[in-house]
């Protein structure tokens, strides 16, 4: 294998324990793997910072390893390091990266330096082993705290069961960590609401701690009275070259609560956004194949960029920087888990 295009350390790195998000940079130069023992293997990877701008994956391990100072780890814990240049200005990626979450194997985005580093990463944590994979995010809309996953095996649920009751499972975009780390272990995305809110922070720190404790995960499916699932049916984006935001002038204009209609089921004809001036067509919806569905999903009726059906939304955010980096918003339904379980969510796992 080439130079590895990440650092490799075996136990902390002096000064790890008390870095802010824009002062990690200083101690990491770059992406890294950390790797810290434990009394049982394989380890548990925790995967943070591949948003700049959602330090909760750093702050709840550093309380993690705090609670566990001068004891040994229940079991070896991972750390996956991501941008630590973007956390250093508090960006969700810098304008001449790529986002950290959509490169991993799998990608759509092949080719660039930042995925094949990646790729080494993904090659490193699989010659280690892992007994499962955590992948931790703030998100800047409101939003509850909820688990996804990419695969419905008895496993991924039962992890993200531990999380709580929502579970959100998708199969695009592609590219993301949880994704790639699904062939080696059970892996979940963690959602731990707004930067900086000790509750989210709390919650992710716990959440590692059980997954630590566990020594395998139950032979059987999850109980279906426990966990609510929703499957993301399409992605929402703003048509590219359209200015977004509050103001009156937008050409694509939000509404200031716009983000209170996350995880609620919405009648069809729901408005979402409002066009000004000859601005139309101005949301695209996608599917998990990646093909344009608009119609399917989305109406106009005047200036109104309406539902034509009813759907629940997620990740809908007033973050003009983070809707021109990413999408305005997710479309969800309600999944049957009853349906997806067993043998047929195993096929399509491989």
């Amino acid at each position: 294998m080439s130079d590895p295009l990440f650092d490799e350390h075996d136990g902390l790195p002096e000064g790890f324990l008390s870095a802010s998000p824009g002062d990690l940079h200083r101690i990491l130069p770059r992406p890294a793997l950390i790797r810290l023992p434990g009394m049982r293997t394989p380890a548990v990877a925790v995967v943070l910072l591949l948003h700049g701008n959602e330090p909760v994956g750093l702050q709840a391990v550093q309380q993690l390893l705090r609670r566990y100072a001068g004891r040994r780890l229940p079991r070896a814990l991972t750390l996956v390091v991501g941008n630590v240049q973007a956390a250093a200005v508090g960006q969700r990626h810098l304008d001449r990266q790529p986002d950290f979450n959509r490169i991993w194997p799998g990608t759509e985005q092949p080719g660039s330096q930042e995925s094949r580093m990646f790729e080494q990463i993904v090659a490193r944590l699989r010659a280690d082993g892992l007994f499962a994979a955590i992948d931790l995010h703030n998100n800047t809309g409101r939003n509850p705290h909820y688990a996804c996953v990419n695969f419905l095996d008895d496993g991924f649920l039962n992890l993200a069961g531990l999380f709580g009751r929502t579970v959100v499972y998708f199969t695009r975009p592609r590219g993301v960590a949880s994704m790639a780390l699904a062939d080696i272990a059970p892996s979940v995305t963690l959602e731990c609401g707004h930067p900086n809110e000790a509750a989210g922070i709390r919650h992710a720190l716990e959440f590692i701690d059980a997954v630590l404790h566990l020594s395998r995960f139950p032979a059987h499916p999850p109980d279906t009275r426990s966990i609510e699932v929703f499957h993301t049916v399409a992605q929402l984006r703003v048509r590219p070259g359209l200015r977004v935001g509050l103001e009156e002038d937008a050409d694509v204009v939000l509404e200031p609560d716009l983000d209170r209609m996350n995880f609620r089921i919405l009648p069809a004809g729901s408005r979402l956004v409002r066009q000004t001036g000859a601005t139309s067509d101005s949301l695209i919806a996608t599917d998990s194949e990646g093909r344009n569905v608009t119609p399917d999903y989305l109406e106009q009726e005047g200036p109104d960029v309406r539902l034509s059906r009813p759907m629940m939304p997620s990740m809908l955010t007033l973050d003009t920087r983070v809707i021109a980096q990413d999408c305005l918003c997710y479309l969800m339904e309600p999944l049957d888990l009853a349906r997806h379980s067993g043998a047929a969510a195993r096929t399509a796992h491989g």
